[in-house]
């Protein structure tokens, strides 16, 4: 339609959503279908966090809060910072939005003018680039690929910086691969941005918690404390705290930031949701146990799942160290075809006959920035699992 925006023009739908979407019209139709494409864990929010929901509506805590997060949720972000990450803020360096989606639309439409760049690894979330289109600025992707461990290196970073760079979008744990920093890789990156003043980090953590093995996690402002003030580091209580339908994201960052983000809420959605901040209040006060038994629990899906991948001929599966998704390559089945008859000519044809011909979801990987690969989302079941993989490992060898 002529009289729609222009910068509509700019971006694409979510395809995780998308794929997510297509599953479920398949279920409904009978089809007997497995979905991987989620982004969210099964499991359910943990009860003592449900139960300060139900106390926020049973003592009439339902109206507007403050634009941008109520004073005992800010103060709460404020001792999480501390605690885990050694970052020092005050509730004034805190916002507070419906989800971290919308902590990272409002930071981008709040700083970016026409022509800005924004650096962002490849593969990366799928909604990063679009959401620098929208707000005006042009993305450009990196490429990190599975023989670097699916992270940037210091060199691909140092030669993506222009004088027209804005920010640096940072995400570990990876949403694909699960590829998480060390402290060393992560050095390497924060010693280019320190010698290019006018890039600020963006970083999303927002998988912290979900670390597997031995890995430590770590965010750029606390590897480089000369960072603090050109970073916003983003982070959330949907993944490890098991709330993504609460909608509740936060950062914290410079005062001068974190107000131009308040007034571009303050003209959209206004507050996040009440009861889900109250929530959101005793999910970072209260009880963590959960957060280890979960991760158990991801650990023995993760390592089914990379075992029977990696038993394909042609598939290659990094073991991931954290988060719930593995990001497979299938260079080596380009140009087969499958027992249906389907070229596989790229990873968005292989995940359109796997669900066509085997009623398993997968999310291609030219959504995520970066080909041959597909997304698998290890937050089901591990009996679905086990019947997915099955059934991929079935229509792979099903191939000429």
């Amino acid at each position: 339609m002529s009289d729609l925006s222009a910068t509509l023009s700019r971006v694409k739908p979510s395809p995780t959503i998308a794929v997510t979407t297509k599953a479920q019209e398949l279920k409904a139709a009978g089809r007997d279908v497995i979905g991987l494409g989620a982004g969210e864990p099964d499991f359910d929010t943990p009860d003592h966090i449900k139960a300060a929901g139900i106390r926020a509506i049973e003592e009439g805590k339902t109206k507007y809060t403050a634009v941008d997060g109520i004073a005992e949720l800010k103060a709460a972000i404020c001792a999480k910072f501390k605690r885990d990450n050694g970052l020092e803020y005050v509730p004034a360096q805190v916002s507070v939005a419906s989800g971290g989606k919308q902590i990272l639309y409002n930071a981008l439409m709040a700083t970016l003018n026409p022509g800005d760049e924004v650096v962002i690894p490849a593969p990366y979330w799928v909604s990063y680039p679009d959401m620098v289109l929208l707000a005006g600025g042009e993305p450009v992707v990196v490429p990190a690929g599975i023989e670097t461990g699916f992270k940037l290196t210091p060199e691909a970073l140092e030669a993506a910086i222009t004088p027209k760079t804005r920010w640096f979008i940072f995400n570990s744990p990876s949403n694909p691969t699960g590829a998480g920093y060390t402290w060393d890789e992560l050095k390497g990156l924060t010693d280019v941005l320190m010698r290019h003043p006018h890039v600020w980090v963006m970083t999303d953590d927002m998988y912290e918690h979900l670390a597997y093995d031995d890995f430590q996690f770590c965010t750029p402002a606390q590897v480089e404390p000369a960072l603090y003030d050109r970073t916003l580091t983003c982070n959330g209580v949907s993944k490890a705290y098991c709330m993504t339908g609460w909608r509740i994201g936060y950062a914290a960052g410079p005062e001068r930031l974190i107000g131009a983000m308040r007034k571009i809420q303050s003209q959209s959605t206004s507050n996040p949701c009440t009861i889900s901040q109250w929530a959101a209040v005793e999910a970072l006060n209260g009880s963590h146990d959960f957060i280890t038994e979960n991760n158990a629990v991801f650990t023995r899906r993760r390592d089914l799942v990379v075992s029977m991948l990696n038993e394909i001929e042609g598939v290659e599966c990094p073991v991931p160290n954290g988060a719930f998704y593995v990001y497979p390559s299938i260079a080596g089945l380009i140009g087969k075809t499958s027992a249906g008859g389907a070229l596989i000519e790229d990873d968005e044809a292989f995940a359109t006959a796997l669900l066509e011909e085997t009623g398993v979801a997968v999310v291609f990987g030219a959504a995520f920035g970066l080909s041959p690969n597909f997304r698998v989302s290890y937050a089901t079941s591990d009996t679905a699992l086990k019947e997915a993989c099955g059934r991929i490992q079935a229509f792979c060898e099903g191939m000429t």
